[in-house]
């Protein structure tokens, strides 16, 4: 008795996978070259099964004759003085001390020299050096992270864009953002 239910059981499944592979074949496969084939599924309703799909341009994974595969997205990189200002302005709040090079505190030449170390560069450790290193920048120029030098080469700053600096200004005051127009502009560096 065992064997019969096996066989009927069998018998069920290949007639289901048989009705199952000739819906999938009427629905995927075309039946003559026309323009459509209505195909008719018990229990669902009647279709039109066009014989081609258009399939469009740029799929990834498929490539088709003549049309250009799509581009690959990189995001921008940022510059050396980008990334550079970024770590920077993780240090908004640090305290101001007179000699300090970083990470904790910093003096104004300190912080420069520590972003750009933070950024994969060396610069000179005085505002000074830093003012005569890299190539000089405009004022109308300016790009986020370049240094800016200020009062005759005696102070220095990272530009933040729109007209700021960020900088370690002086003993009790935190590294902040400033407006570059407070202070007599020196000059400004790119490295």
């Amino acid at each position: 008795m065992a064997s019969n239910t096996v066989k009927r059981q069998a018998r069920r499944a290949v007639a289901a996978g048989a009705v199952g592979a000739a819906t999938i074949g009427a629905i995927l496969l075309p039946a003559a070259p026309a323009s459509a084939q209505p195909v008719t599924i018990p229990g669902i309703g009647t279709f039109e099964v066009p014989n081609e799909i258009p399939i469009p341009g740029n799929v990834p994974g498929i490539e088709l004759p003549g049309v250009p595969a799509p581009l690959p997205f990189f995001a921008p990189k940022k510059s050396l003085g980008e990334v550079a200002l970024d770590a920077a302005m993780t240090k908004l709040g640090a305290p101001y001390v007179y000699g300090a090079a970083g990470p904790n505190a910093f003096d104004c030449s300190g912080l420069v020299q520590w972003s750009y170390r933070e950024a994969g560069m060396e610069l000179p450790r005085t505002s000074g050096a830093q003012l005569a290193a890299g190539s000089p920048v405009s004022l109308d120029d300016l790009q986020p992270g370049d240094l800016v030098s200020f009062y005759g080469g005696g102070h220095s700053g990272l530009y933040a864009g729109d007209g700021n600096i960020i900088h370690a200004s002086t003993s009790g005051t935190p590294v902040m953002i400033a407006p570059i127009s407070s202070m007599p502009f020196a000059g400004a560096r790119r490295f």
